[in-house]
């Protein structure tokens, strides 16, 4: 990787700290010579790979895995029209095999309702069969033509974790879109990154669906970055693709199928939300090592400093923690500053003092010190990892409800959004739509708001001054 040289940006210099930080702390390469497509460091990638199995095993609750080809035919793809429309200006399109002009071309998925739907027909035949709820992650292509940045808008999203769900009626299927909410409301809650859900305008919801529920964070800039989506697709997909079941009566229906997703961009929320300026916070549970051990080298006891921190690697290792023995020739600064930037929830110093006291130094990653008793090193590690993550959650729920305000005009709407979310109240008309993002140059983001932080009310349209609902506004990724 690049030489790390040079003062490390202040996360207030956000965009500049997001770009540094990810090379910094070995999370991603932005080297790759494909604009759009970035390399995963080993580091960033077993940071995404524990953060997966937190989602995994959610998912796996009452959903099974399974894959889809990642080539879709054209004249799948091309037969739901209002979803195609949505995505015709981002497909790849593979149109040879190798010197053959294939007959028919065949697209690299952008999200794979036109794969996986074909194939529900077929599977699909009695209500014996339902709900039927699947998921897959896998990497998805979009030609993204506006500015790319890694981990938040790709041409290749390489973890796309989708779900593809099928129901009897339409009131399962709403029941469904209400607990893929607080599924991803628990796998924030797990990364400790506070969201807020709101329900998509119309002309904002995914194409080819009845409504669509998003759930946001607010990034260090006050922009919100859009971290999970859930989508009503009702019998839409299931009219054009023929999705039937046989009732209990012997009578041919319409299924109504839900999905949602959630991608790489969970990763970029965990180092937006909690890294600070000394580089990557990581909550235990996704830290690919949670506790490094730095032994204190001084004079002649070396090799009884190395062995006491080689016993006290086992102990944590044998207790379930990532542990690591930093015992490189450096500075003990040094070590530091690398462990603090890449993000280990906890250091633990030991040096001769230590072991003359029988205790160690406990260093959690925001700088809070606590001395240990070196015969119940294992308990107290627990301890202070349990209070270092309520720690990080209590931060971070308060640094997102400072940057939500509420505004009851135009004018304090336009200065509020420039530092967070504002909460105002429209009447749900796109005329009125239109006016407030053109005012205050930022964008509706919904109504239905699902948040502990946010009081929902009427009052009067800050456009028109008509009957309106709290509605959530700002600037967006």
């Amino acid at each position: 990787m690049e030489e790390d040289t040079g003062a490390f940006p202040r996360k207030e210099d956000f965009s500049r700290w997001y770009n540094e930080i990810l090379w910094r702390a070995e999370i991603m390469d932005t080297r790759y010579p494909v604009k759009g497509l970035y390399v995963w460091y080993p580091h960033g990638f077993a940071v995404r790979k524990r953060t997966y199995r937190i989602l995994q095993s959610l998912m796996d609750r009452d959903h099974a895995e399974t894959m889809f080809p990642l080539l879709i035919p054209k004249t799948e793809f091309m037969k739901e029209a209002t979803h195609i429309k949505g995505f015709e200006d981002e497909v790849y399109w593979v149109t040879h095999g190798g010197r053959n002009e294939l007959d028919v071309p065949l697209a690299l998925r952008p999200t794979s309702e036109t794969a996986i739907y074909p194939m529900y027909s077929l599977w699909i035949r009695s209500h014996a069969d339902l709900p039927l709820k699947l998921y897959q992650i896998v990497n998805t292509f979009r030609y993204e033509t506006k500015h790319t940045r890694p981990l938040i808008r790709l041409r290749e999203i390489t973890s796309f974790k989708e779900a593809h769900t099928v129901h009897a009626t339409r009131e399962e299927a709403e029941a469904q879109v209400e607990a893929a909410l607080a599924l991803y409301q628990e796998f924030y809650d797990n990364l400790r990154v506070p969201v807020i859900a709101s329900r998509r305008p119309d002309w904002d919801k995914f194409p080819g669906a009845d409504y669509t529920i998003a759930v946001d964070t607010i990034m260090p800039d006050g922009k919100t970055l859009q971290i999970g989506t859930v989508h009503m697709l009702g019998d839409h997909f299931s009219r054009t693709y023929d999705i039937t079941y046989e009732d209990a009566v012997g009578e041919q229906q319409y299924a109504c199928q839900t999905c949602y997703g959630i991608s790489e961009r969970s990763i970029a929320a965990i180092i937006s939300v909690h890294g600070d300026d000394a580089g990557l916070v990581l909550p235990p549970e996704v830290a690919p090592i949670q506790v490094v051990i730095v032994p204190i080298i001084v004079g002649k006891r070396r090799d009884e400093v190395l062995s006491t921190a080689t016993a006290l690697e086992g102990e944590l290792r044998d207790a379930g923690f990532a542990v690591l023995l930093d015992v490189r020739d450096m500075r003990p600064g040094a070590k530091y500053y690398h462990w603090e930037m890449r993000g280990v929830p906890l250091r633990i110093e030991i040096g001769p003092r230590d072991i003359d006291a029988n205790t160690v130094i406990a260093v959690t990653r925001d700088g809070q010190k606590t001395t240990l008793d070196r015969r119940g090193v294992v308990e107290g590690v627990f301890s202070v990892l349990a209070g270092f993550r309520t720690a990080i959650w209590k931060k971070a729920r308060q640094v997102m409800a400072n940057r939500i305000t509420t505004a009851a005009t135009l004018e304090e709407t336009a200065l509020a959004v420039k530092s967070g979310v504002v909460v105002i109240h429209w009447c749900g008309s796109q005329e009125c739509a239109e006016k407030i993002e053109t005012e205050v140059d930022a964008s509706i983001l919904g109504t239905d708001i699902r948040s502990d932080l946010i009081t929902v009310s009427d009052g009067p349209c800050v456009a028109c001054g008509g009957k309106g609902t709290s509605t959530l506004v700002a600037r967006t990724y």
